[in-house]
């Protein structure tokens, strides 16, 4: 069957796990997963596993993203974002596009971030979101994570409802969450905030422009399982290795390639000469790369770029 990843563009209002069945439809299997959760009122790239090429999705979470969205200042709510009651109102009219560019500075770069109770992490072994709707709200240990860029735009505008809004762009690592981000803008500035219309633009160096909606998708949408690790160092095998490599044997990184340092840990995507992904591989030793996972069938579903 084929395998392989799809790139999905959501619209708002589903989640990440209905995307999930639905791809299950349109490409008649049962095993399919996705790459990192998207809120269901946010839209934009979600990254699908089909097949084997599910067991390639744990490389792929831990990608840098990017989001755009709207941050409208002046309103908190219950969950950061518009899906949530309205908790405060302040006014921010004195506010200016110096200040918050300021205060964007001091949330850009290696940062502590606060996870929200509206998150899908685990507190005490109980989901966050889980317990917010019940009512209870724990304590969450910031943990550190990167914010690369947080453009704020070039001006507050006032929008049809006479609320002030922010156009931002955020590029930040896997983890972070934009809804804190505009949560922590707004405190910063004196006031609160909260985010609305996000959308992710970017999984690692998959762009939104490639994905297609669900209900649009096709077999020959699927890219080749070699293309989901492309960020990775890649090893290209002649056939004998290659047959080692299908049983998942330890390779000698000299033998292999003069492209794999000793030092490097990996994982290394090894192909073949045909540039099929065979499986993933490490640091063994000084010498060595063993086998992290391994392709049950080298078979192309689809392009492979």
């Amino acid at each position: 069957m084929a395998a392989g990843v799809v790139l999905v563009d959501k619209e708002a209002g589903c989640t990440s796990h209905d995307v999930v069945a639905r791809c299950r439809r349109v490409f008649g299997q049962r095993r399919v997963g996705h790459a990192g959760t998207l809120d269901p009122d946010a839209t934009g790239l979600l990254v699908v596993g089909v097949g084997q090429a599910t067991r390639l999705l744990g490389y792929l979470v831990g990608l840098s993203k990017s989001y755009t969205a709207e941050i409208v200042l002046g309103v908190a709510t219950s969950t950061l974002d518009s899906g949530g009651e309205v908790v405060g109102h302040w006014d921010m009219d004195a506010v200016s596009m110096a200040d918050v560019r300021r205060q964007a500075a001091l949330l850009t770069g290696n940062i502590l971030q606060v996870p929200p109770m509206v998150s899908a992490l685990k507190v005490g072994g109980q989901r966050l979101h889980k317990l917010a709707r019940q009512g209870i709200a724990v304590d969450r240990p910031a943990r550190p994570v990167t914010v690369s860029r947080f453009d704020v735009g070039d001006a507050i505008h006032i929008d049809t409802n006479g609320e002030r809004v922010l156009s931002v762009a955020v590029d930040c690592s896997s983890g972070t969450y934009v809804r804190a981000l505009a949560d922590d803008l707004g405190r910063g500035l004196g006031g609160g905030a909260h985010l609305r219309s996000l959308r992710r633009v970017r999984v690692g160096d998959f762009e939104v422009e490639r994905a297609r909606p669900v209900e649009q998708l096709s077999p020959a949408d699927i890219l080749a399982p070699a293309v989901a690790v492309g960020h990775l160092p890649r090893l290209e095998v002649g056939s004998v290795l290659a047959e080692r490599v299908s049983h998942g044997g330890r390779l000698d990184r000299e033998a292999v390639s003069r492209d794999a340092p000793g030092k490097h840990p990996g994982p290394w995507a090894v192909v073949d000469q045909e540039g099929r992904l065979l499986g993933l591989y490490v640091a063994d030793g000084e010498r060595g790369l063993r086998a992290a996972l391994v392709l049950s069938s080298p078979s192309h579903p689809g392009p492979s770029n």
